[in-house]
């Protein structure tokens, strides 16, 4: 019995191997082709993506072929797309020595994952039980941009201390738990969700922060040396909050009814998301004894009212009531930056890279209670009773539904999704500790030498003198004697 158990302790604690020269090919072929077959199987244009379309026009009295959702829809869709590959990727590039891995690792789960997405979502939400055929079009794009996200919001938590192959099955469990807890709280529950603080922002957060904890790392200190920023990567990460912040408002309204639900959201983004970076801003300058900026505040925090106002974004919340959420969630994202992400490391033995904790967990789940509460509310006063009908979705199955009642649902939604995040990512995270997946060693994380070809550093370029006002005022202190001009 001893032998056994030291032989399973061997197997665990054995040295770290990052060579996964078999094992990342093999999964991204394998997986690649299964997504080939089912694609084969299952997957099919809907009618507005057929080439049937014409008789479809006709048969429903379509005028013009700017009626078909295209139209609607692609713009919010690019919209999604960029802040999907483009925001978040550059997002993660703030550590020193791992921007490669931070964009191209966030480049390989988004496609993966979002031909995942078109499959679960649609296996849930819109087989066809006649042909048993999934339908897509531009909507389902977007839908499955969405699933993506909180698969990456989950890297974030994760960032420099896994390898691709982990990242993988980490999207794979995390696009299928995405699915279920989705169909659990839009179509059982009856949740309004469009900006997604719930399922997409409160379930990613929890996810990657439950995988974090199985996986701590109790030497992680060997690669502190790493663990930061340097000047042009700070740089790099602002680039991906401001096309985050920029396009936000798309991301809450892309997926609403047309017309003023869709409006209403948008303006309730973009208004929360503006509040949210004075409240920011102040509390980074007060944490220091100079009034100085923290670059990580102003990089995340700024973006928590855009995280908050998601699940809200289409209700009658108000032009001020979307100021107030960006004025709390700024001031409380900073705050965890600042005290909770150091007591979580500590004491919980949770290593959040990124802060999911800070941007995506927590004001998605403040996001999902206000959601909650806006809902329960609601009045005829207010909405009229057909725009109540038309927000809620109060219609079919759910038309006798009260606004307390939806209210309730809503807040036992953010529930589902927390449950997801944290017992998932429990189970996801104990399958990642298999030394089977090719993770760094303690000593080795942040650090994109380990799975990326990286050019040497350039040697440096003596400078040369040039005769204007930047370099006068810029180099005052510099000796001429440092420059040297070479006659050809």
């Amino acid at each position: 019995m001893g032998n056994c158990v030291q032989g399973v302790k061997d197997y665990f604690c054995r040295p770290k191997n990052t060579n996964v020269r078999v094992s990342l090919p093999a999964v991204c072929f394998v997986w690649q082709i299964a997504m080939i077959i089912l694609f084969g199987v299952f997957i099919r244009y809907d009618e507005e993506s057929d080439a049937h379309w014409i008789e479809f026009r006709r048969e429903h009295n379509i005028t013009s072929d700017i009626e078909n959702d295209f139209y609607f829809r692609y713009p919010s869709f690019q919209d999604v797309h960029v802040m999907i590959f483009v925001g978040f990727g550059f997002l993660m590039t703030f550590l020193k020595r791992y921007s490669f891995g931070g964009v191209g690792f966030n480049f390989l789960i988004a496609s993966f994952g979002l031909q995942w997405a078109l499959l679960m979502q649609g296996w849930f939400h819109s087989l066809d039980p006649e042909t048993g055929k999934i339908y897509i079009g531009v909507e389902s794009m977007i839908n499955a941009d969405f699933c993506v996200a909180g698969s990456l919001i989950a890297y974030g938590a994760l960032l420099g201390k896994v390898s691709p192959v982990q990242l993988l099955v980490v999207t794979l469990f995390g696009i299928t738990l995405f699915a279920v807890e989705e169909y659990i709280i839009l179509s059982l529950l009856h949740c309004r969700d469009a900006g997604g603080s719930m399922v997409i922002h409160a379930f990613g957060g929890y996810y990657g922060l439950s995988i974090s904890w199985v996986l701590y790392r109790p030497n992680l200190h060997q690669s502190k040396r790493l663990n930061g920023s340097v000047y042009h990567s700070d740089m790099f990460a602002m680039i991906g909050t401001l096309f985050l912040w920029m396009f936000w408002p798309s991301f809450n309204s892309a997926i609403t009814d047309h017309g003023d639900g869709q409006h209403r959201a948008a303006i309730n983004t973009y208004l929360a998301l503006a509040s949210s970076v004075l409240t920011t801003v102040a509390i980074s300058s007060m944490s220091q004894k100079r009034g100085k900026l923290d670059m990580v505040h102003i990089q995340n925090a700024t973006l928590a009212g855009g995280v908050a106002m998601g699940t809200a974004a289409e209700f009658m919340i108000s032009p001020y009531g979307s100021l107030i959420v960006g004025f709390c969630c700024g001031i409380i994202s900073t705050f965890g930056y600042l005290f909770v992400t150091p007591f979580m490391e500590k004491y919980l033995k949770i290593q959040d890279t990124c802060g999911v904790h800070n941007l995506h967990a927590v004001p998605g789940m403040l996001g999902g209670f206000i959601g909650a509460i806006t809902a329960a509310a609601a009045t005829e006063t207010v909405y009229g009773r057909e725009g109540l009908i038309n927000t809620f979705d109060f219609e079919g199955a759910f038309s006798d539904r009260t606004v307390g009642t939806q209210g309730g649902f809503q807040a036992a939604g953010t529930c589902v999704a927390i449950a997801f995040g944290v017992v998932g990512g429990a189970i996801v995270g104990t399958i990642l500790r298999l030394p089977i997946w090719g993770d760094p060693a303690d000593d080795n994380c942040y650090d994109d030498e380990v799975y990326w070809e990286v050019p040497e550093d350039e040697e440096t370029i003596p400078p040369v003198l040039e005769y204007n006002n930047h370099m006068i005022h810029k180099h005052q202190e510099i000796s001429e004697s440092n420059f040297s001009v070479e006659q050809s």
